[in-house]
């Protein structure tokens, strides 16, 4: 796995030894992040159910300001500081060790510019951290990854890919 685009394009990204982590393939995040291009520039970028870190080290690769990243499972946190310390990245990210969806519950209005959020596929956990930002707005543009069988709300802009989808809100 490695960064597609951006400044640090090319440069390989640690997995986690651990097989309920599926990171966002590259061409998701490709994809993803050039749908997202105007907005990253700049951006406060929260990074939910980080795993890796990959899609908001791809956001900064490409421009955004900061990376937070909430992570809680020992060996995906393993893999995130290794790759933020290999990119060179400590100043420009946090990483919290907390339960992706008490953190996005305790989160303001307007607290980030871009979240993305990858909870684990076939779960309920995407619908409680939807609505967590349907009633927060934490971030004014919020991408979340699912299986294609998932049903979410209408009005955003739906990515699909042969085994994965990803829905983007906007205020």
């Amino acid at each position: 796995m490695r960064i597609v685009g951006g400044k640090f394009k090319g440069r390989d990204l640690t997995s986690p030894n651990d097989f309920r982590v599926r990171p966002t393939a590259e061409e998701v995040r490709a994809r993803l992040l050039a749908a997202l291009d105007g907005d990253v520039q700049g951006a406060r970028v929260l990074d939910l159910f980080a795993g890796t870190g990959a899609l908001g080290l791809e956001a900064i690769s490409r421009g955004a300001l900061s990376a937070d990243f909430v992570e809680f499972r020992p060996a995906s946190l393993h893999a995130l500081k290794a790759n933020v310390a290999a990119l060179g990245l400590r100043r420009e990210t946090r990483i919290f060790k907390r339960d992706a969806i008490p953190f996005a519950e305790a989160l303001g209005a307007d607290s980030y510019d871009v979240a993305f959020a990858d909870p684990p596929y076939g779960s309920k956990i995407l619908d409680r951290v939807l609505e967590a930002w349907r009633q927060r707005r934490f971030a004014r543009v919020f991408a979340v990854e699912h299986d294609p069988a998932h049903a979410l709300p209408a009005g955003a802009t739906r990515l699909t890919f042969p085994e994965a989808c990803v829905t983007i809100y906007r205020l």
